[in-house]
Order: structure tokens, then sequence, then C-alpha cells
């Protein structure tokens, strides 16, 4: 009768690394656990932030000051912070932000409150669509005589690598430009735009946008991801550098 290991090479298996493939999992694992972690600072980061903004939208309404300096430290201390505005609208100067709403293209209608002796305050109305653009044709939703509205107040924007130049000669605007914004509409503003709460407007536009959009937290499955990748390496390391000897 033939032994039972009949057929079977008898070699034992020891682990061999050779230089090349060394060299490239340890390039490979200082990639991904550099990723990982630096997801894990971004993970801190975000969350600092959105603890920070929950925390700014919590707080009871506050009335603007009279000016606001051009300074991040000042105005931060407002950003995301529901606030009040009084004055009276100048509907001659809006603004028209390009935005979406239902899958549909429209504009966000910025428009400076002017309040007396100080600053004016631009004030994001809604959205209204491309053919509601013209103030005449939603002349109902045009407030007149003083006003007090209560909104979120958020800092300006930055332009993004594909974000087009805002128009201020035709009046479109793409991204939160207040310097450029103020001036095309001459008027002195406070470095804020102050997002109105989500109340009916008279007429039905413009549609007030309401809550500011939900920040995503996503870098502790990203971390995760990286991680685990790192770990596959290894396995795949270990196990292909086995090799049969004797």
């Amino acid at each position: 009768m033939a032994p039972a290991d009949a057929g079977k090479t008898g070699k034992a298996v020891r682990f061999q690394p050779r230089p090349w493939p060394i060299a490239i999992t340890v390039f490979v694992l200082a990639v991904l656990v550099a990723l990982g972690t630096w997801q894990m600072y971004r993970l801190q980061w975000k969350t600092e932030l959105i603890d920070w903004r929950d925390a700014q939208l919590a707080a009871p309404p506050a009335p603007l000051p009279a000016t606001i300096a051009n300074d991040p430290e000042v105005f931060d201390t407002y950003r995301f912070r529901r606030v009040s505005v009084t004055g009276e609208f100048a509907h001659d100067k809006e603004i028209y932000l390009a935005g979406y709403l239902y899958k549909q293209v429209g504009f966000q209608v910025i428009t400076p409150v002017i309040r007396d002796g100080g600053q004016a305050v631009f004030v994001d109305r809604g959205w209204v669509p491309a053919s509601r653009r013209g103030p005449s044709s939603r002349a109902d939703g045009q407030d007149s005589g003083a006003v007090t509205v209560v909104g979120i107040a958020r800092g300006p924007g930055e332009q993004g690598w594909f974000v087009p130049d805002n128009d201020a000669e035709k009046n479109y605007w793409f991204w939160r430009d207040i310097p450029a914004m103020a001036a095309a509409a001459g008027v002195d503003a406070v470095p804020l735009i102050v997002q109105l709460e989500k109340t009916q407007n008279p007429g039905g536009l413009p549609i007030p946008s309401g809550e500011p959009i939900t920040l995503r937290n996503d870098h502790l499955q990203y971390a995760i991801t990286w991680y685990s990748l790192a770990v596959a390496v290894m396995v795949i390391f270990f196990l292909s550098q086995r090799r049969r000897v004797g």
C-alpha cells in the first residue's frame, strides 16, 4: 500500500523575502498608513467643526452690530449663527447667484438690507427659477418698508477650480465674493450673507433655502479603508514571499 504522503515533495516552506518586494511593500505601506493617519486628523477637525457649527446654530438669534470688521476672527463670532437684521430691502440692487433647486437651474436672490447708521447686510432671500429672475415677474415677493429678518449668517465663499468667474456687469454670480457684490450694488456691506430661514415669502418666491447644508463626516470610514488596505498588502507580501526549501 502506498504511503499517505506519496506524491508530496516533502519540502519545507520558509519565509524568504526578496529585496525588491520588500522595498515596494514598505513604500506602499508607508503611503497607505500615511493616508489613514491623515484621515484620522481630518476626522478630528471635521468633528470639531460640526460641534462648533451646531453650537452656533443652537444659540439664540443675535442682532448684527452696525459694523463688522473684515476680519475672520471677528465675523466668525456670527458665522453659522442665527442673526436678526432690521432695515429696508433695496430690491433695485438685487444680486443673482447661480443655484439649483429640484434639479432646475435658477438663481439665489441676494438683496441688501439698508440699515440706518450701519453697514448694509446682504440677505439671501432664496431661490427663483431662471424664468422668474426679473423682479417684475415676482412683484408680490418684494417687501417694502422696514422689515426685520432672521437668518443664518454665512461667510464669504471661495472660487473653486471649476467655478466660473463672476460677471458683475451682467449680474451673474457663481460664488460669494462679498466685496465685489458690495461694489456692484454700490453699498458698504458687512462681510457676511444672511441666509433667510425657511419661511414663506409673499407670492411664494423667492423660496428660502432654510437650514445650511449638512456637513458630511466620512473620514473614519476612509481611515478604516486605508488601514485595511495596508493589512491586505502585508498579508499578500507574506504569502507571496514564501519559498519551498530542502
